[in-house]
C-alpha cells in the first residue's frame, strides 16, 4: 500500500498499523484474515489491471462497482452475539421510505443493529416525518432501551456525584479518565438549573471548553458562540432545553445523563459518516445529493421488487464473503426479470417502454437533468473560477472539498475542464459520453486507469459558425520539467490517429494546463506543418495538425468573459493561422485575445 502511494510516513508498529489499515478489506471480503487476496480481491485486481471497467450487469454500473455491490450484500457483522448485514438494512429503509435525509442516514441507520432495533428506528422515522418526534428523542429512546445504559443511570441516581462516579457512568470504552471534565460541567449546570444561579451561566460555557465534544453542548445550550455576549447577558442567550423542565435533583440528573450520552453518540456517529458513505458509494447504486440519500433508478426498482424477501437475509451470516459468485448464489431473490424493473421505471418516469434498452434512453435523460442541477449548484462560474485558482496554486485539499475526495487531482482537473467546456458549448452535446472518465452515481469523477485516447472527445455538428468536427481536449497538471516529456507525444499521437481514422481534417485539439512550457508551445506549433504517420501503416498520414494550448489563466478569462464556443472556434482558427514564432505566438494570439 505504501509503495502504491496509499499510505505515507513510518508507523511505529508496522504489523499493527498494517492490520488496522487493511481491516476494512477483510470486513468486505477482498482479503482474508491472513491478508491474502481472496477470489474477490483477485477479480477486482484483474479488472484494474486490464483497465476494463465497462458495465456487464443489470444495474448498469462499472464492473468494479458491481463487485463492491455484491460484497456489501454479503458483508455481515456480529454485534453482541447477533448477526446483521448493514447494507441490507440500508436497502430495506430505502425501499420503505424512498429516501433518507442526511441526519437519518448519519444518526439513525447505524442504530439498526437487530430486528427489534430496526423496527423501532423505522417507527421513529415515520413519526419524525410527521413531526411527532425528533432525531434526538429517537436516539435517547434507543440508548435508554439498552440494559447497560439503564444500569448506569440507576447507579448515577443512587450515589453521590463525584469525579469517579461521573467517569463510571460515562461508559467510555477507551478510558474512563477521558470523562473527568464532565464533573465540572455537571456542577456548573447544577448551579444554574437546580440552584437557579443564573449568574453561573458563563461557567457552563467555560466548562464545555474542557470537553472534547463541548461544541455539542454549547450549540445545545446557547444561541450564540460568543463567550463575551454570554458573559454580558447570560440569560438572554440561554435556549430552552431538557434542562429547562427539571424540577428536582433527580430530574436534573436524568437530563444530564441523557444529554451526555446523546452527544457522545451523535459525535461518534458523525465521525463515522464519511467512512460509511465511502463504503456505500463504492457500489454506485445509491445517490448522495442535496443532503438526501436515495437509490439510483435501476437499483431502486430492482430492490423494491424483492424488498420483503431480501430483508429475511438481513440477520443471517453469508458463507460466500470471500467467493466471487453470481448474485443468484448470494440469494435466490436476486433473480429479477428486466420487465419488473422496466415497469417500475415506466411508473416513476411516466413513460411507456417495453424493454431495458428503451428504458436506458429515458434514464439518460434523467442523468442529464441531474447534471444540469449539479452544474447549477456545484459548478457555477464563480466556483469554476475558484477551482481554476486552486489548480494553479495546487491547493489540493480545497479542490477535494469542492468536488470530491474520491478521485486524484489530475482526474478532477479533467472533469472540471469537461464541465467548463460543456458550459462554453452552451450545454449542447453528450458531455457524459465525451468525458473519458468513470463517474460515480452522483456524476462525480472517480479514479480509474487512463485509456489510450484523449481525455475528452467533444463532437460538434455543423453550424453557421463552424463545420462538423471533433475537438480533442487534453488536460494535464504536469510541472514544467515533466510536461514536455509526458504530453507532447501523447497529445500529437491522439490527434494524429483520430485524423487518420476519421479523415475529418477540421478536427483539432485543445491542450489545457496550469503552466505551459515554452518548448511544448513550440512543439505544438511545429505540428502545423509536420506530417504525422500511422506507425502501423506508413501509407497513411496527415499533413499537419491544429493544437491550441491554453493555460488556466486563459480558461479563467474565457469563463469570466462568458465566451461561447461559437466565438472561440474562429479565435482559435485565427491563432492557428498566425505565422509568429512560438515565443511570441502565445502572448499575442491567445493571451491578448481574451
Amino acid at each position: 500500500m505504501k509503495t502504491k502511494g496509499f499510505v505515507e510516513g513510518e508507523a511505529g508498529n508496522k504489523p499493527k498499523d498494517a492490520r488496522e489499515k487493511t481491516s476494512g478489506l477483510v470486513d468486505i471480503g477482498l482479503i482474508d484474515d491472513g491478508r491474502k487476496l481472496s477470489d474477490v480481491g483477485k477479480a477486482l485486481l484483474k479488472i484494474s489491471t486490464e483497465n476494463d471497467f465497462s458495465s456487464d450487469n443489470q444495474f448498469q454500473i462499472d464492473k468494479d462497482s458491481f463487485i463492491y455491490l455484491k460484497q456489501l450484500l454479503k458483508t455481515y457483522y456480529n454485534i453482541d452475539g447477533r448477526v446483521i448485514r448493514p447494507f441490507l438494512v440500508l436497502l430495506h429503509l430505502l425501499s420503505k421510505f424512498d429516501y433518507l435525509t442526511l441526519d437519518e442516514y448519519t444518526y439513525l441507520l447505524p442504530l439498526c443493529i437487530g430486528e427489534n432495533e430496526t423496527a423501532e428506528i423505522i417507527s421513529g422515522i415515520s413519526r419524525l416525518r410527521s413531526n411527532a418526534t425528533s432525531i434526538d428523542q429517537i436516539i435517547i429512546k434507543r440508548l435508554m432501551g439498552m440494559s447497560n445504559y439503564k444500569t448506569a443511570l440507576d447507579y448515577f441516581l443512587e450515589n453521590e456525584v463525584t469525579e469517579e462516579l461521573v467517569c463510571e457512568i460515562g461508559l467510555n470504552r477507551k478510558s474512563r479518565q477521558y470523562d473527568k471534565p464532565y464533573l465540572k460541567l455537571y456542577q456548573a449546570l447544577y448551579k444554574v438549573f437546580v440552584l437557579n444561579d443564573v449568574d453561573s451561566l458563563i461557567s457552563i460555557y467555560s466548562a464545555t471548553r474542557d470537553i472534547k465534544i463541548g461544541k455539542w453542548w454549547r450549540n445545545y445550550l446557547f444561541d450564540t458562540t460568543s463567550e463575551k455576549a454570554i458573559s454580558n447577558h447570560p440569560a438572554a442567550h440561554l435556549k430552552t432545553t431538557l434542562f429547562s423542565e427539571v424540577d428536582s435533583e433527580t430530574a436534573f440528573r436524568v437530563a444530564f445523563f441523557k444529554i451526555m450520552h446523546l452527544f457522545k453518540a451523535k459525535a461518534t456517529l458523525s465521525d463515522y459518516l464519511d467512512l460509511n458513505r465511502r463504503y456505500i458509494k463504492t457500489t454506485d447504486v445509491v445517490l448522495f445529493e442535496d443532503d438526501t440519500i436515495k437509490f439510483d433508478i435501476v437499483p431502486k426498482h430492482f430492490f423494491k421488487t424483492i424488498a420483503d424477501d431480501l430483508y429475511k437475509d438481513t440477520f443471517t451470516v453469508s458463507e460466500l464473503l470471500y467467493e466471487n459468485c453470481d448474485m443468484a448464489r448470494i440469494s435466490d431473490c436476486f433473480v429479477v426479470d428486466d420487465s419488473a424493473i422496466v415497469a417500475g421505471i415506466n411508473e416513476e418516469l411516466g413513460i411507456n417502454v417495453t424493454d431495458m434498452q428503451s428504458a436506458r434512453a429515458a434514464l439518460e435523460d434523467t442523468r442529464y437533468q441531474r447534471l444540469q442541477h449539479l452544474i447549477d449548484t456545484k459548478f457555477t462560474d464563480d466556483k469554476i473560477l475558484s477551482l481554476l485558482d486552486c489548480f494553479e496554486s495546487r491547493n489540493d485539499d480545497e479542490i477535494r472539498s469542492m468536488v470530491t475526495d474520491n478521485a486524484d487531482i489530475p482526474t478532477i482537473f479533467e472533469y472540471v475542464l469537461g464541465i467548463l467546456w460543456y458550459k462554453i458549448s452552451e450545454r449542447h452535446g453528450k458531455i457524459l459520453d465525451y468525458m473519458k472518465l468513470s463517474l460515480d452515481a452522483d456524476l462525480l469523477p472517480k479514479t480509474h486507469a487512463a485509456g489510450g485516447e484523449a481525455d475528452i472527445v467533444y463532437e460538434y455538428e455543423a453550424t453557421d459558425c463552424y463545420p462538423e468536427h471533433t475537438l480533442l481536449l487534453e488536460a494535464t497538471l504536469a510541472d514544467s520539467t515533466n510536461q514536455r516529456r509526458m504530453e507532447m507525444e501523447p497529445v500529437s499521437r491522439h490527434l494524429g490517429m483520430h485524423l487518420i481514422r476519421t479523415s475529418n481534417l477540421n478536427s483539432y485539439c485543445v491542450f489545457a494546463t496550469n503552466y505551459l512550457n515554452i518548448n511544448v508551445i513550440s512543439d505544438f506549433r511545429s505540428r502545423k506543418t509536420t506530417p504525422f504517420y500511422d506507425p502501423q501503416d506508413y501509407s497513411k498520414s496527415i499533413a499537419g495538425m491544429k493544437i491550441i494550448p491554453l493555460q488556466t489563466s486563459e480558461l479563467k478569462k474565457i469563463v469570466s468573459n462568458r465566451k461561447t464556443y461559437k466565438e472561440l472556434y474562429s479565435l482559435f482558427e485565427t491563432a492557428y493561422n498566425s505565422n509568429l514564432p512560438p515565443h511570441e505566438w502565445y502572448n499575442q494570439n491567445i493571451c491578448e485575445i481574451f
